[in-house]
């Protein structure tokens, strides 16, 4: 409307305390804003120096440089874009990488003052600029007049020179060793003949990276032997990916992934957490780590590392996806999208070979540490050895520290196997293992329990449980130990009977039954029984009663006592559905009964309410009968042990 102020929009200067003032956490972050100027500047080396004496950063390129006018209209023009504005390659034929005109800002992320000298056009001009200064003007809503300062010291030296003081000690915690490794992963063309940076007076070169010599893996993306055996020294198995995100866009991608042989590796305390995938654009760091964006939670990741180089991210007449500190990606944007996908169609490749390199080299290395699982796999049908080097593999693979530790799972997971061979389970293990330790353990405790999966030694121990009864005497102190031990371990009635699962209802309830008939026993009934307890196994309801070592019992008498019983038990299953299951009594006695001589009587006279009857030393004699027998016969279990007892 006529007469009326033109709409516009200002900027006030307090927009730079989050462009660039406060936006910046570490030193490593701000110096690859001063090297990427560098770099656009047509520079040849950088050098940057750290003088705690001086408590100064020292930041010198051999670049174009800049005459007066070129400060102001470029330099001190906060948003002024290069790209925009000069085109997107610079006079050397570079592809430049700075976009927003923000990141000298940086520089007071980490230092008050900052003094700058610069040769372009044939004139050196220098001026300071402090935070302190920045902020008045921010305050007064004044343009901010940088000081004019002597430049004659450096008067015909090409480039541009940066002086930062008053340093933020707090963000300066990494040394010059740390800020190599740092800046080494934050550029691809550093190191190269065209450009070269210097932290004091030691070159950032690509070993400085610190993760190519650890590789053990390496899978190269877009351009074949870019590495060889002088950047990986520990290389085993590498292999290739073509790079193509989106070949009708021409959108590729170049770099690398890779694997080291054990996380610890990646564990660094100068150079930050190598266990990430850097993306770089333009031969710059754009994101710090993709590998956290695939959400991927297999074991495998934690063993990977990398640098993959996407130049299609940063595109100058598409927007830019960079947020300001450069440190992340705008992730709805399609080339984001298009980079995800195909990292994560290769992560899943590489999973599979990760997994089956790592059995290959893993079962060798086993090996030739233990010779003994040599002999073991020997023994195995080829089919069946396939699957135990997998094992093997991975048990090595597995981030154990102490060897005792290692030993014990190679024994545990030998047991295992031959158990799970049995029952044509064998896949199980493997992938156990490749869960994760905890898994693995898991695993253990189900194969039919511990107590199943190391039965020899079960067998082992349980007969020198059973001739520490045999060593006994007296047939008082026999019933004492019984007593203690039988009802809790059936297998000393019946090897069969591993693991004894008792009902708690029908037991609760039976009790009762029991105690309404002790009532009607007699007073020498009564006294003549140690205990009584009901328990259910290999199929079927048992009814145990322990009788006194001296009291010699009539089988009439006892088939009387055990119909009562059974009618309890009978009536109970009856209640719950279960009457059709079969119920054992069985009678434990010191002495012989009567008419023990005629057994067929004795059998006849018990059978009739499915009962029997051992004696104290029978159970003993036919324990030890059966376990050793079980560990003569069982010639693969012995096998297993001659192995495993040399691990």
């Amino acid at each position: 409307m006529a007469g009326r102020e033109p709409l516009k929009m200002s900027i006030d200067l307090s927009v730079l305390n989050h462009l660039g003032l406060n936006l910046y956490s570490n030193v490593a972050a701000v110096l690859s804003e001063a090297v990427a100027n560098a770099w656009d500047a047509d520079a040849s080396e950088v050098r940057i120096v750290l003088d705690s004496a001086k408590d100064t950063i020292e930041i010198t390129d051999n670049g174009s440089g800049m005459a007066y006018p070129e400060i102001n209209a470029k330099y001190l023009a906060v948003g002024y874009s290069k790209r925009l504005a000069e085109g997107d390659i610079t006079p050397g034929g570079r592809a430049i990488m700075g976009r927003k005109g923000i990141g000298k800002l940086s520089l007071f992320s980490i230092a008050d003052q900052v003094t700058l000298h610069t040769t372009g056009g044939g004139e050196t001009t220098g001026f300071r600029m402090t935070s302190q200064g920045i902020q008045k003007a921010i305050a007064s809503g004044k343009d901010y007049l940088p000081a004019v300062v002597d430049a004659r010291e450096h008067a015909g030296k090409k480039g541009t020179h940066i002086v930062l003081n008053s340093l933020k000690k707090h963000r300066l915690s990494q040394s010059a060793t740390a800020l190599k490794k740092r800046l080494a992963r934050r550029f691809s063309v550093i190191g190269t003949e065209k450009f070269r940076a210097y932290i004091n007076t030691d070159e950032v070169t690509v070993y400085d990276r610190d993760d190519l010599r650890l590789l053990q893996f390496l899978w190269e993306i877009g351009k074949a032997g870019q590495y060889g055996k002088a950047e990986c020294p520990s290389l085993e198995r590498r292999d290739y990916f073509d790079g193509l995100a989106a070949p009708e866009k021409g959108w590729v991608i170049e770099g690398w992934v890779g694997a080291v042989a054990k996380p610890k590796q990646l564990e660094s305390k100068d150079g930050g957490n190598l266990n990430s995938i850097v993306v770089l654009s333009r031969g710059r760091l754009i994101q710090e780590n993709i590998l956290d964006r695939m959400n991927d939670g297999r074991i495998y990741t934690k063993y990977l590392t990398g640098q993959i180089q996407a130049d299609f991210l940063d595109i100058s007449s598409k927007d830019d996806i960079a947020t300001s500190d450069r440190q992340r990606i705008v992730e709805d944007d399609e080339r984001y999208q298009v980079l995800e996908a195909y990292v994560r169609k290769c992560l899943n490749s590489i999973a599979n070979q990760w997994t089956d390199w790592r059995n290959e080299l893993g079962a060798d290395e086993a090996q030739r540490e233990n010779p003994v699982l040599t002999d073991w796999l020997s023994t195995l049908s080829e089919g069946a050895k396939r699957h135990a080097k997998k094992l093997l593999g991975q048990i090595q693979a597995l981030p154990i520290d102490r060897e005792e530790d290692r030993k014990l799972l190679f024994r545990h997971g030998i047991l295992a196997f031959e158990r799970l061979s049995l029952r044509q389970d064998i896949d199980k293990l493997p992938e156990a293992i490749e869960r994760g330790a905890e898994k693995l353990l898991e695993l253990f405790a189900q194969v039919d329990d511990i107590e199943a999966t190391l039965y020899h030694d079960i067998a082992k121990g349980r007969i020198e449980v059973i001739r520490a009864f045999k060593g006994l005497v007296d047939a008082n102190e026999k019933e004492k130990v019984l007593q203690k031990y039988l009802f809790e371990h059936l297998w000393l009635l019946d090897a069969s009977w591993e693991r004894a699962a008792g009902s708690e209802v029908i037991e609760s309830r039976l009790q009762k039954e029991f105690e309404r008939i002790d009532t009607g026993l007699s007073k020498e009934e009564r006294e003549g029984r140690v205990d009584i307890k009901y328990r259910t196994t290999a199929g079927k309801h048992i009814i145990i009663e322990l009788k006194r070592a001296d009291r010699v019992m009539d089988p009439a008498d006892l088939q009387k006592q055990g119909r009562k019983y059974k009618n309890a038990l009978e009536k109970i299953l009856k209640a719950v559905g279960r009457d059709r299951e079969p119920v054992e009594l069985i009678f434990v006695v010191g002495m012989p009964v009567v008419d023990g001589d005629n057994v067929e009587y004795v059998e006849k006279t018990l059978g009739a309410i499915n009962g029997r009857v051992i004696q104290y030393d029978q159970l003993i004699e036919r324990a030890i009968q059966a376990y050793n027998e079980y560990i003569v016969a069982s010639e693969k279990v012995n096998r297993i042990e001659a192995i495993t007892s040399r691990l």
